[in-house]
């Protein structure tokens, strides 16, 4: 769905102002309007913060490097420098979010009389939480699907079991796949999708663990294992590592455990002894989301929460600097102008009803970790969280929308409640007369970009959220994500709608209502 809004001309100079009110008073507007706040976010000051905090002294801003601590430190001092206090009763800005870099564990496999070391004919790439594991027996479970059409679990209970599956699907003596009824295969003999998806059933039928035989691709996987062994892999919330855990293995130890896996479809218990052992090679990593507010002047213990991430993907083996303007220093620097004129209108008596919250997290580029340990630990309780606007590049023109670059994609805010879709088209209407465009707020999107920023860990928890995103370019994620790339006119007229958006939301007399949550 996409509207396209035609402001009258009063209402265009009221976003695109580009002029700047002077330092806060304790005066009072004769007229007190969100838009004289809103002028305060300008073009000039955007530019300015944002050719520092995208510039080569903060590294790429990589979760837990020197970089992001000098990001971290650059919003902590703007809010300091603003008055604005932090969210932490102790007064410190910095939540402290537990991450571990992720490192393939070593560790072994036996059953019956032999012994196999991690890294030969079995891979793990995580450790669990338990470090031993011992089995009186196997469960072969055929290819571990679980679908409408087809199903390897019926009957079969696996709790507390180690399991075996193998890859791939069953076919049809017509070479259509049993699962989707055609020459097309599916997600379960995907190898992108495969193996995630199996273990994830594995775990959720309540198996202690999975020996996955990879049949066509386990050079591949050695190749990986081999290479996160040397440099580590993604990261993780702390604790948030179970008990459950996975293990691939070659076709030559899968015959080993049982002979007949590649010609058997039904499950069957492997009679013998089986144990595991992991020894976690995990790192701890030292970082940090950033958290300012203020507070509501009626509804204090009512909060509205605008997000950014602080992170970026730091600096390549050759010392290239991945700067990320876009992605997400324009979100970064939104915020901060969006602090000050709210910090505005509370110096002169106008401040807002309910609190906001100003919450960079770390983290994204590495799995949205820092919103995901916000929304496990929150500094305010997400039952009181009013709505999440989420800021994940809004600098830059989309290459589809060049000669039409008026708009911002606008994804999820009618997910869980229609009165923040129509407030998010209400204020745009009265204010700003941007294209409020919902190209990538479609449920069947193939980017899934509801899915890929941090307003997600909110709406996770039935918190309304929404999302403003420009659109993937030629230098997401590349060295050339740059300052001078930014098109700050957009930036600002963005920026003032999340403005607006969050003035009303802070107002309004009656907090507005997940009325879509699951």
């Amino acid at each position: 769905m996409k509207k396209m809004l035609i402001p009258v001309m009063a209402l265009a100079m009221a976003c695109n102002s580009s002029q700047k009110t002077v330092a806060p008073t304790t005066e009072t507007p004769q007229e007190v309007t969100p838009v004289t706040y809103a002028n305060t976010i300008t073009e000039g000051e955007l530019k300015e913060m944002l050719y520092t905090f995208a510039s080569d002294e903060f590294e790429g801003r990589d979760t837990g490097k020197e970089g992001q601590k000098k990001a971290a430190a650059y919003l902590r001092d703007h809010y300091i420098e603003l008055g604005i206090p932090a969210a932490q009763s102790n007064g410190d800005y910095y939540q402290k979010v537990p991450l571990v870099k992720l490192s393939v564990p070593e560790g072994s496999f036996s059953f019956g009389n032999s012994n196999y070391t991690f890294g030969e004919q079995i891979l793990a790439f995580r450790a669990p939480a338990k470090s031993q594991y011992e089995f009186s027996s196997i469960v072969y479970a055929g290819y571990g699907i679980d679908d409408a059409k087809y199903s390897d679990y019926t009957n079969l209970d696996v709790k507390g079991k180690l399991l075996l599956i193998k890859s791939g699907e069953p076919v049809n003596n017509d070479g259509t796949f049993v699962v989707t009824g055609t020459k097309e295969a599916s997600k379960w003999s995907n190898q992108r999708q495969a193996l995630r998806a199996k273990t994830m059933l594995a775990e959720e039928k309540g198996a202690a663990g999975v020996l996955f035989i990879e049949s066509d691709n386990f050079g591949r996987y050695i190749q990986q294992f081999n290479y996160l062994k040397e440099h580590g892999g993604n990261m993780t919330v702390d604790g948030n590592q179970s008990d459950f855990f996975s293990c691939v293995i070659n076709t030559e130890l899968a015959s080993k455990i049982y002979k007949t896996y590649t010609s058997t479809a039904t499950s069957a218990t492997i009679s013998g002894k089986a144990s595991l052992s992991f020894k976690s090679n995990n790192e701890e990593v030292d970082t940090e989301n950033v958290v300012a507010f203020i507070k509501g002047s009626e509804k204090p213990n009512e909060y509205i929460v605008i997000s950014a991430h602080l992170d970026h993907v730091g600096v390549d083996e050759n010392g290239n600097v991945f700067n990320g303007a876009d992605d997400d220093g324009s979100g970064s620097v939104a915020i901060l102008e969006i602090a000050e004129a709210f910090r505005k209108a509370q110096l002169e008596g106008n401040g807002p009803k309910r609190s906001i919250v100003f919450l960079h997290v770390t983290g994204e580029e590495r799995g949205l970790l820092g919103s995901e340990y916000y929304a496990q630990s929150p500094i305010f309780p997400l039952a009181n969280t009013v709505a999440n606007l989420n800021i994940d590049m809004i600098g830059r023109i989309d290459p589809e929308r060049q000669g039409n670059r008026n708009y911002v994609y606008v994804i999820g805010a009618d997910k869980l409640s229609t009165e923040l879709h129509e407030i998010s088209e209400q204020m745009n209407e009265k204010y700003c007369g941007i294209e409020l465009d919902y190209k990538y707020n479609d449920d069947n999107d193939p980017n899934r970009f509801y899915y890929r920023s941090d307003h997600y860990n909110f709406a996770k928890h039935n918190v309304p959220a929404v999302f403003y995103f420009n659109g993937t370019h030629d230098d997401y994620h590349r060295i050339s994500d740059t300052p001078d790339k930014i098109n700050y006119d957009l930036l600002t007229n963005r920026s003032k709608l999340i403005f607006h958006t969050a003035w009303e939301l802070a107002n309004r007399e009656k907090r507005i209502v997940a009325d879509k949550a699951k």
